[in-house]
C-alpha cells in the first residue's frame, strides 16, 4: 500500500499543498486514476454527466492581453467583432440547447468588465433563459461592486471567473489584470450566494508544479467551485501561445484526477480542447472524474465536438446526461 491509500482520502482535509498535490501527479497512473474513481463514486453517480451549452453573446475587441485568446483585439487571429446578440436570438440558442438535452445554458462575453448598460441586457437574457428551465451561467469578466448582486437577481445560478493558472506563471500568460482582480471578483460572487465556476487552463508552456499550483488555488477556496472547467489550451494562430510545446495527453487526464480528488463534490468540466481529443483519452477523463462538458459545437470562437459525436461517445461509454 503506497503512502496516500485510498482509504485516507477523504474530504475532512481542507486544505491541500501545492507538494500534497504534486505527489498526486507523481503516482503511478493506474494508482491515481483508482483513487480518483473511488473519490468520485463517494459523491456522484459513476455513469452520469451534465451538459452544458456556451455561448458568445458579445465577440471579439477584448483590451486584455490574455496570451490564449483569439478575442484580443491586439491579436490578429481572423476572428471578427460581433455586437452583443438579441435577445431573440439568445432565448432561440438556448432552447435549442435545452432540446438536445443541455441543462446548464452559459453565456459569454469578451469583455474586460461589462459597463452597467451590459449588465441590464445580460439580465435580461439570465431571466428570459432561467425561464426555460435551464441552469443559467454567465462570464463577463471582472466586477464591479453591485454588479455581481444584480445578476443574481436576474437569476444567475453561476458566475464563471477562471484562473487560468497558478500565481507564479500568470504574469507569463496575462499582463492587464492581476491575480488578485480575479479572486476579488470571485469574492463578490461568492458574497451575493450564486455558485462560483471557476477553473484553468493547462497546456500553455508551465510546469507540473504549476499545474499543481493551480489545482491548489481552486481547492483552498473557501469553499471550492461548485463547478470546475479544466481547459486543454485550444492554440490560434495569431495569438503569443501558438505553437507552444502540447502538453502530454495523459498528463491533462492526470490534472483531471487530481482537481476531483481535491475538490470531491464539484462538477469537474472537461472543456476546451475536446475536439483535439481522441475517444480514448476522453474516456480517461470521465473515468478520472469528469462529470461535466459542454456540448455543441462551438465553445465562444473554437470548435467543439458535435453533439451527435458526443452521444455516439456516451453510447459507447454506457453513459447518461444529468
Amino acid at each position: 500500500m503506497d503512502q496516500l491509500a485510498p482509504d485516507v482520502i477523504t474530504i475532512s482535509q481542507s486544505r491541500w499543498s501545492i507538494p500534497q498535490i504534486e505527489a498526486l501527479l507523481d503516482l503511478p497512473f493506474s494508482d491515481l486514476i483508482h483513487r480518483a474513481q473511488l473519490v468520485h463514486r463517494q459523491h456522484h453517480d459513476a455513469n452520469a454527466v451534465q451538459l452544458s451549452t456556451l455561448i458568445s453573446v458579445k465577440t471579439g475587441g477584448c483590451p486584455e492581453d490574455c496570451g490564449y485568446c483569439p478575442q484580443a483585439a491586439r491579436y490578429h487571429t481572423g476572428v471578427e467583432d460581433q455586437d452583443m446578440l438579441s435577445l431573440t436570438e439568445v432565448i432561440a440558442t438556448a432552447e435549442a440547447a435545452k432540446a438536445q438535452g443541455a441543462s446548464r445554458f452559459c453565456m459569454g462575453a469578451a469583455w474586460r468588465g461589462p459597463k452597467q448598460r451590459d449588465i441590464d441586457k445580460v439580465a435580461e437574457m439570465i431571466s428570459a433563459v432561467k425561464a426555460l428551465g435551464l441552469e443559467t451561467c454567465a462570464t463577463l469578466g471582472m466586477l464591479k461592486p453591485g454588479q455581481a448582486e444584480q445578476l443574481r437577481q436576474a437569476g444567475l445560478d453561476y458566475y464563471n471567473h477562471n484562473l487560468d493558472t497558478a500565481p507564479e506563471f500568470y504574469g507569463e500568460i496575462i499582463t492587464t489584470r492581476d491575480y488578485q482582480d480575479r479572486l476579488d471578483t470571485l469574492e463578490q460572487v461568492r458574497a451575493t450566494g450564486m455558485h462560483v465556476c471557476c477553473g484553468g487552463i493547462v497546456g500553455m508552456g508551465e510546469s507540473r508544479h504549476a499545474r499543481a499550483g493551480l489545482i491548489a488555488q481552486l481547492a483552498n477556496l473557501d469553499p471550492y467551485p461548485e463547478s470546475v472547467p479544466i481547459n486543454h489550451l485550444v492554440q490560434v494562430a495569431g495569438t503569443p501561445l501558438h505553437g507552444t510545446e502540447a502538453l502530454d495527453p495523459l498528463e491533462f487526464v492526470r490534472t483531471i484526477a487530481a482537481a476531483r480528488i481535491t475538490m470531491p463534490k464539484a462538477m469537474v468540466r472537461l472543456s476546451a480542447g475536446r475536439q483535439e481529443m481522441s475517444e480514448a483519452i476522453q474516456a480517461l477523463c470521465f473515468l478520472a472524474g469528469a462529470n461535466s462538458i459542454f456540448y455543441g459545437d462551438k465553445l465562444l470562437t473554437t470548435g467543439n465536438p458535435e453533439a451527435q459525436r458526443d452521444d455516439a461517445l456516451f453510447k459507447k461509454l454506457g453513459l447518461h446526461s444529468l
